[in-house]
């Protein structure tokens, strides 16, 4: 399902962020820029509603009924493969994946629906709270935890609600990639912060991958429709005996290696960063 207009400007900018070596750096036209201030207002906003608890309920259940039919027709085709890894996982856990579609949540929404019959919570940027219509409700009233990067925040708001979600045996979707490149299928470098995370609060990283397969059928003037396989990589843990950065340095290695591999066995090529109109899944560069 393609999300917005035209994405020839979008691939443009992801072919430069690769000649600059930028792999995180972001590559949509439009995505909010907002300053502290209306960043925790936003904020202030998201907790606000949660305290009328009937009120949100109602809401929510709305929300996820109108998602779930989204839901159904992302997923239709899903594959989900090794989920053999997560038999020994028996708390709560932050997962990993590729990010390359404002919808590749569902897919792993899906994944954790099937092994442990629970819902997902997100870690969304606080600025996404400001999207316009409908996209602000469903990230209002998702199960999402906003993040807004200043240690103030992280560490007195922030890091308590995630600990309490995850101490309640939940699940965790943090993308380490950060930025969200449209359909790229390759890997990208993983920054910290979710390893960080995973460490501080003694929880294993869920690593996975997911693979983007290009289907016959239109979906607009510029993509063919796609369809996804989940892959669940092995576990990662933090090493009680190491600090919460270098867990957070090897962790990170260690799951951008688990991903390449993947990547790798896929798509039965090796990973490198020379950019090709392939590398996005489902375009049709001639259109």
């Amino acid at each position: 399902m393609i999300v917005g207009g035209s994405k020839k400007e979008v691939i443009e900018n992801i072919q430069k962020n690769i000649l600059d070596g930028e792999f995180n750096k972001k590559v949509e036209l439009d995505d909010p820029n907002l300053d502290d201030s209306k960043l925790d207002e936003l904020i202030n906003n998201f907790y606000e509603i949660r305290k009328n608890k009937l009120a949100f309920s109602i809401k929510s259940k709305i929300v996820n009924n109108e998602v779930e039919k989204i839901n159904k027709e992302v997923n239709q085709n899903l594959s989900i493969e090794g989920l053999e890894n997560l038999k020994d996982i028996q708390t709560g856990a932050i997962i990993t994946s590729n990010h390359f579609n404002p919808l590749d949540s569902l897919p792993i929404r899906e994944m954790i629906k099937t092994a442990f019959n629970k819902k997902l919570y997100i870690v969304t940027d606080a600025a996404n709270l400001s999207l316009p219509g409908n996209l602000a409700t469903i990230v209002n009233y998702l199960p999402n935890i906003p993040l807004k990067r200043t240690p103030n925040y992280i560490i007195k708001k922030f890091m308590p609600e995630l600990k309490n979600i995850l101490n309640n045996k939940n699940y965790v979707l943090i993308y380490p990639e950060e930025e969200m490149w449209f359909n790229y299928r390759k890997p990208r470098p993983c920054k910290r912060g979710a390893y960080q995370f995973a460490a501080e609060t003694g929880m294993p990283v869920i690593s996975c991958f997911v693979q983007i397969i290009d289907e016959k059928e239109d979906d607009n003037d510029e993509f063919c429709k796609v369809r996804y396989t989940v892959h669940v990589l092995k576990p990662i843990y933090p090493d009680k005996e190491k600090s919460v950065r270098t867990n957070s340095i090897e962790m990170a290695q260690k799951d951008y290696e688990q991903k390449k591999e993947a990547y790798e066995k896929a798509y039965q090529k090796k990973l490198d960063y020379k950019f090709s109109y392939s590398d996005i899944a489902g375009y049709k560069k001639d259109n």
